[in-house]
């Protein structure tokens, strides 16, 4: 082939046009890809926040792994705070609920201020389309309503939208000077929503300690309910499944609760709980199972929410039976309720409507009730002041008798009844105090005003009082301390049963001469850890018993009439009762035996 002058022009004309056209292409496919980049960007970002707002419309997506619908992250978990003049309320849109609630007027043992309603929960199912469900605690609800606040009235409402379309609002209503939150669930497709037509919900919630020692404050713990409008509580069991309609269930520990009301009622359901036995700060822990049946598209279920102290006057204004958390006797001590509730509690709730210290309080309820049964006692110091009239006789005879036990039991019966006296009369003011005591036992131990009242060396009247820490534990329940109220019960008991003994003609028994101080002994062990309040109250009833008994003996009772009583009973004719005659006869009989066995020993 030629290579002119010519031929070599055109093979470079040629190579520039090809170096042309595919410089050109080039450019024209960089442009391209440049053009469907931002094409597909524009795609991406427009897709993107179609997908935020469904998102923030429908805040659920189905886990791939587990299928289960769980809450996305483009709605963030929100805390909202509402406060009133008694309690302070936390909120999460995480399930639209509670979880947390301060109680601004009192302190617990580390004098912060009482927490309820921790780690707590309330959830139930619901369906949001494609054969999938949804646990509502799970969700993060993206509306948030604060109404502003209308004479005192705070609310606030949590909304949320299925991916099916159907709305969910939870709104919550807190009033001043109220411990109790309205709650109402609004469901808007209650039909597609539910299944069956019923709310399954789901309570767990937890309870932690609030005074002294978790011990105690374990063991006072229990769950409290109405079922068929009529109150039951739990405390042993741990399992209990509702027969009849359920009105409200709490939660309650010494002097607070967590409470659920159903205002239109529970249809059925189930309670499973326990007391903690670790070493931790937490007491009991419940689970409830509740169901309520609906009906239509759009349904309201009106419910509400008590986090307070166990107030006999509060709860009474919350629910019917609701008061009855407050235990002022039950089971075997259910006798002394109608005490506490019409007695002791109005005339203590008088005193100390004009007395500002609860301990003075108590010393006026003490003198009251000492007072109002000193009538019922005074036949019992009358029949102690004639056994001590009898006194020298019964030693004549004792020192006649000698060892004859039998012999002595028989004409002492019959010198007792000759003379119209009533040995067992000095029995009254003991079985008085029984029924007072556990009465008072229940009230102390329940009665909020006490919690934190300080008196004397006392700081806490609901609580034991504590002069002396001791380094080890002494078992029988006395404890790790020495209460000084505890030691005054006992020694004012110990006077008290001296004083009774030398009234009581003279025993040969070593149980009955060692008895006025073993029965105290006995007081300092189950003494030691009950509340100062009660302790207190046993020291001032024994104090007032002595000056009672004291004034009687030397002011009131005329012995000279008494022994001149005495004689004239001896000379009227007496019929014996069916009892003397049948105990005469038994002593007769038994006397019969031991001179038998005297004399065969002879």
């Amino acid at each position: 082939m030629n290579t002119d002058k010519n031929t070599v022009i055109g093979f470079v004309l040629l190579a520039g046009l090809f170096f042309s056209y595919f410089w050109y292409t080039n450019k024209q496919q960089t442009e391209l890809q440049a053009y469907k980049k931002h094409v597909d960007d524009s795609v991406a970002m427009v897709k993107s926040a179609a997908e935020k707002a469904a998102a923030a419309k429908n805040p659920i997506k189905i886990d791939s792994a587990s299928g289960q619908a769980v809450a996305v992250d483009s709605v963030k978990e929100q805390i909202t705070t509402l406060e009133n003049e008694l309690i302070k309320v936390q909120f999460s849109n995480k399930g639209g609920q509670v979880i947390g609630v301060t109680l601004k007027k009192y302190k617990n043992a580390s004098k912060q201020l009482v927490h309820l309603g921790d780690s707590s929960s309330l959830t139930y199912p619901v369906n949001i389309g494609n054969n999938q469900t949804a646990q509502i605690n799970q969700v993060l609800f993206p509306v948030v309503n604060v109404s502003p606040t209308n004479g005192g009235v705070q609310k606030i409402e949590y909304a949320w939208t299925t991916p099916s379309g159907k709305t969910i609002r939870h709104q919550f209503t807190l009033y001043p000077n109220k411990y109790n939150l309205d709650w109402n669930v609004q469901l808007d497709g209650a039909d597609q929503l539910l299944t069956n037509g019923q709310i399954n919900l789901l309570w767990d919630v937890h309870s932690y300690q609030q005074e002294r020692t978790s011990q105690y404050e374990r063991q006072v713990s229990n769950v409290c309910f109405s079922e068929g409008k009529e109150f039951d509580y739990i405390s042993s069991k741990t399992t209990w499944t509702f027969e009849k309609p359920i009105q409200w269930v709490g939660l309650v520990q010494q002097f607070f609760s967590t409470t659920l009301v159903a205002k239109e009622g529970f249809s059925s359901g189930k309670i499973d709980w326990q007391r903690k036995t670790d070493s931790s700060n937490a007491l009991a822990a419940m689970q409830s199972q509740l169901q309520a049946k609906v009906s239509g598209a759009v349904v309201n279920i009106p419910l509400a929410l008590y986090f307070g102290p166990n107030d006999f006057q509060i709860l009474k204004t919350q629910a019917p039976e609701m008061e009855k958390m407050v235990n002022l006797g039950r089971d075997l001590y259910s006798f002394v309720r109608p005490i506490n509730k019409f007695i002791i509690m109005p005339v203590f709730d008088f005193f100390a409507g004009f007395v500002s210290n609860y301990g003075w309080v108590v010393l006026l309820l003490t003198i009251f009730i000492r007072l109002v049964t000193s009538p019922l006692t005074y036949s019992s110091y009358l029949s102690s002041a004639k056994m001590k009239v009898l006194k020298p006789e019964l030693d004549e005879i004792k020192k006649k008798l000698g060892d004859d036990q039998q012999g002595f039991a028989m004409e002492q019966m019959k010198l007792f009844r000759e003379a119209g006296v009533n040995p067992l009369g000095g029995c009254i003011p003991a079985l008085l105090q029984i029924p007072i005591f556990f009465a008072l036992y229940s009230f102390f131990n329940s009665n909020i005003s006490l919690r934190g009242q300080s008196f004397l060396w006392s700081q806490d009247l609901s609580s034991y009082d504590v002069i002396a820490k001791l380094p080890f534990t002494i078992p029988m329940g006395f404890g790790d301390h020495i209460s000084l109220f505890t030691l005054t019960a006992v020694i004012t008991s110990v006077f008290i049963s001296v004083y009774n003994m030398s009234m009581t003609p003279t025993q040969d028994n070593p149980a009955l001469k060692y008895m006025p101080y073993i029965f105290p002994i006995m007081l300092l062990f189950i003494f030691n850890r009950l509340p100062s309040a009660l302790t207190w109250y046993y020291t001032v009833s024994n104090v007032v018993t002595l000056l009672l008994q004291l004034v009687i003996q030397k002011f009131i009772i005329n012995h000279d009439k008494i022994l001149a009583d005495i004689d004239i009973k001896r000379k009227t004719p007496k019929k014996k009762s069916n009892w003397q005659s049948k105990y005469e006869q038994m002593m007769e009989a038994q006397k019969k035996v031991q001179d038998l066995k005297e004399k065969h020993k002879k």
